[in-house]
């Protein structure tokens, strides 16, 4: 997982990793092994975390643990060499054997239910990261699963050898330039639901909201679906934005927030840091509690029910009223 922008969450709690191997796994992804600089055990982490990379150059980037979550001697990650890269993925793809660099401990805002009685997972490219994780934790657990994986073509899908040596039975793999019977169709490989199932899914938006859109068809209850977003698009001016202002419980403080303005971005104008990654409403760092007005939803990392709990997002959500109270 990737998500641009810089954050102060967990900067006072970063571990030295350096890069123990560095491999192609497929055409513009690079595989990763990080080991941790004093030669210690890493932080566990289950299926489906993420770590925050901080990189000499400044840059902050979050990427989902693609190895096996029983193994602490390293973290494996991919990344994507994205040609239209702010410097984060270029950065990433340039480090070699032996640098050193600093990492957060594991966060996970995409886990496995424990209750579910069969997982449906489903990649579209680099979005196998997480979900190659949870196949090694299902697998180990016993538990069954099926995962579907798309790609343009072979060349660009990540860890078929993997794949094809753990989980040989378990993966079909579905390539836009093959024979027609072998592309992903959604309704096949989604199904009815069945008692217990939970269904995860990432990749590329097309995908993701084409994958759920077809569940939902298909009657499948919302609280077995499951998404992971990697791309933040920086949120922008909708027709009717307007001005608003945010008061901060604590102090009383109120502040205006422009048009084109994001609530982190008019407090940090005031001195108030409110920790961000992604600035695009999909990591999840910049959550904050409404305690009066109405907030007006821009992200997809909050389901409906922590929507009506009151939480936004303050890196790209707005308000519809004239005035949030935040819970700051």
């Amino acid at each position: 997982m990737t998500n641009p922008g810089a954050s102060a969450a967990g900067a006072g709690n970063l571990r030295r990793v350096r890069v123990m191997a560095r491999r192609s796994e497929a055409r513009d992804v690079w595989g990763l092994d990080l080991v941790a600089e004093d030669g210690g055990a890493l932080a566990s982490f289950s299926a489906g975390a993420h770590v925050e990379v901080h990189l000499p150059e400044g840059f902050v980037r979050q990427y989902s643990l693609c190895g096996d979550p029983a193994d602490r001697a390293r973290y494996s990650l991919a990344v994507l060499e994205e040609p239209e890269s702010r410097g984060g993925s270029r950065a990433m793809c340039g480090l070699q054997v032996g640098d050193v660099l600093s990492i957060s401990e594991p966060r996970n805002h995409f886990p496995l239910a424990g209750s579910a009685a069969r997982s449906l997972l489903i990649a579209g490219g680099i979005g196998i990261t997480p979900l190659l994780a949870m196949a090694h934790a299902l697998r180990r657990a016993g538990a069954p699963f099926e995962l579907h994986y798309c790609a343009r073509t072979p060349e660009r899908a990540a860890f078929l050898e993997e794949l094809g040596a753990r989980f040989a039975g378990a993966v079909q793999l579905h390539f836009d330039d093959g024979p027609e019977a072998q592309r992903f169709q959604a309704v096949q490989a989604i199904g009815a639901p069945r008692a217990g199932e939970h269904l995860y899914v990432c990749g590329p938006s097309g995908l993701i909201d084409h994958v759920l859109e077809t569940a939902r068809k298909l009657a499948w209850p919302e609280q077995q679906l499951h998404c992971e977003r990697f791309t933040a698009e920086a949120p922008e001016v909708q027709e009717g934005d307007r001005p608003f202002e945010v008061e901060l419980a604590s102090s009383g403080l109120v502040v205006n927030v422009e048009v084109g303005q994001s609530i982190a971005e008019a407090l940090l104008e005031q001195g108030v840091e409110v920790p961000t990654s992604c600035e695009g409403g999909v990591c999840g760092t910049c959550v904050v509690r409404v305690l009066r007005g109405t907030p007006d939803h821009r992200d997809t990392y909050l389901t409906a029910a922590e929507h009506a709990e009151r939480l936004i997002t303050t890196c790209c959500s707005r308000a519809k009223s004239a005035r949030l109270v935040l819970d700051l």
